[in-house]
């Protein structure tokens, strides 16, 4: 017999403590407020994930996590149709074209990224069906589902405090014109290079997140640390008009505003390139 629910009444931890302690095996299936995903068990352990929007193909993941290319996954898509993943890994690893380590630490990763995404679900509903599981030629990996939980609580924390520090991803970026931190001494990973190119004022943080193929908690974290390195500065929105009536800037005045803001351009371009420079030096 299925258990039904709603996530507001039954949440994603107690759901996982269930299947944990009782060691059951079977597919929870989750609609969340703008995906769906299920996730299957096998006496007591995670084994595998999917997600909406999520690709799931064995070369697919291979490829998000840097084990073959792009045209490496082209060609060995071609030299096997129709083949399921499991077939497709045995034919890999024989060759010694992979390692079997790689293909469970790429499947282990991919799994548990999405895993970790639906702990911020605090709305929708859930169905575990007992000894379902969809995965015939999948490959599956055991996890153990009490490191799960506890990173998955942690990571939720960490959720909520950066939703309250940076909770509108509809905003847009730009490079501060004096940033707090000395370039010299700005040391940023991949991922955080891969935003710093894609930020401009016609970029919002959402769409930058897409490009990215990052979920929210991945770009707020990214955001959030380059905003504290002074790197670079949310764009707030224009000030409405001034009503009529009101007393406007002497001639002297604006003309001290027409060189600052003169010159704050070349300042930004000067920030602008620098960084430029060390993105190719990579």
């Amino acid at each position: 017999m299925a258990l039904k629910g709603r996530l507001e009444d039954f949440g994603i931890t107690q759901l996982l403590n269930l299947i944990n302690l009782a060691r059951k095996t079977g597919t929870l299936y989750l609609q969340g407020p703008e995906k769906n995903a299920y996730l299957c068990f096998h006496e007591g352990k995670l084994i595998y994930a999917v997600m909406d929007d999520a690709e799931d193909s064995f070369t697919a993941i291979l490829q998000q996590s840097g084990v073959f290319t792009a045209d490496q996954v082209r060609m060995i898509e071609a030299n096997m149709p129709g083949k399921t993943d499991r077939e497709i890994a045995q034919v890999l690893i024989t060759s010694g074209r992979l390692q079997q380590q790689k293909v469970v630490k790429s499947m282990k990763e991919h799994i548990l990224n999405l895993v970790y995404q639906v702990f911020s679900w605090n709305s929708g509903t859930f169905r575990f069906e007992p000894s379902k599981l969809p995965v015939q030629g999948k490959i599956t990996v055991p996890i153990a589902l009490e490191n799960v939980i506890m990173e998955g609580s942690r990571r939720l924390k960490e959720w909520e405090r950066l939703q309250d520090e940076l909770p509108d991803l509809d905003v847009s970026l730009k490079f501060a014109e004096r940033p707090t931190t000395p370039l010299r001494d700005i040391n940023l990973s991949v991922e955080e290079w891969r935003v710093i190119s894609f930020i401009n004022p016609r970029n919002t943080i959402r769409q930058i997140a897409q490009n990215n193929n990052m979920d929210e908690l991945q770009i707020r974290k990214i955001v959030y640390s380059l905003l504290q390195a002074g790197i670079v500065e949310i764009i707030k929105p224009p000030r409405p008009k001034a009503a009529p009536g009101v007393t406007r800037p002497t001639r002297a005045g604006a003309a001290a505003a027409k060189r600052a803001e003169m010159r704050r351009p070349a300042v930004k371009r000067g920030i602008v390139q620098k960084l430029i420079h060390r993105i190719r030096e990579l």
